[in-house]
C-alpha cells in the first residue's frame, strides 16, 4: 500500500510516517517511479508505535523495543536484561501517572458533588 492508504487506515499523517521510517521504526520499498510501498503488517506496526508513544516512550527506546515485541511480521528477538530493566522504570512510571490521575479524578468528583449539593439547595 502507498503512503496515504497507510496514513488512512492508521490514522496517522504521512509526515509521522516519514518520521518512523527516518528512526528505523518503519521499513517501506520504493517503487521505480520513487514512491513508498508499505506491506500488510504496516498498520499494526504503525498502530503499535502509536501506542508506545502513547506511553510515554520516545522513538529510541521505541526502536529497541520493537524487535523484541511478536506482531504479524515474526517472532520477537530476545531483549537483553538493560531493556528489560529500562521498561520496568517506564513501566512503573506510567503507574504513578496512573495514579495521579486517579487522585484527580477523584477530586474533581468531590467538588462537582459539592456544586451538586449547593445548585439543589438554592
Amino acid at each position: 500500500m502507498r503512503i496515504g492508504e497507510l496514513a488512512r487506515r492508521s490514522g496517522v499523517s504521512t509526515r509521522s510516517l516519514r518520521y518512523y521510517e527516518q528512526q528505523g521504526l518503519l521499513s517501506s520499498e520504493r517503487t521505480p517511479g520513487g514512491q513508498r510501498e508499505y506491506g500488510e503488517t504496516a498498520r499494526d506496526r504503525v498502530v503499535r508505535i502509536q501506542e508506545l508513544y502513547a506511553a510515554g516512550l520516545c522513538s529510541a527506546k521505541i526502536a529497541t523495543l520493537l524487535p523484541c515485541m511478536r506482531d504479524a511480521d515474526g517472532g520477537p528477538a530476545e531483549p537483553d536484561s538493560s531493556l528489560v530493566a529500562d521498561l520496568m522504570v517506564e513501566r512503573d512510571r506510567i503507574d504513578r501517572m496512573i495514579g495521579d490521575l486517579q487522585r484527580s479524578r477523584e477530586l474533581l468528583d468531590g467538588v462537582i458533588k459539592a456544586a451538586s449539593a449547593e445548585g439543589a439547595a438554592v
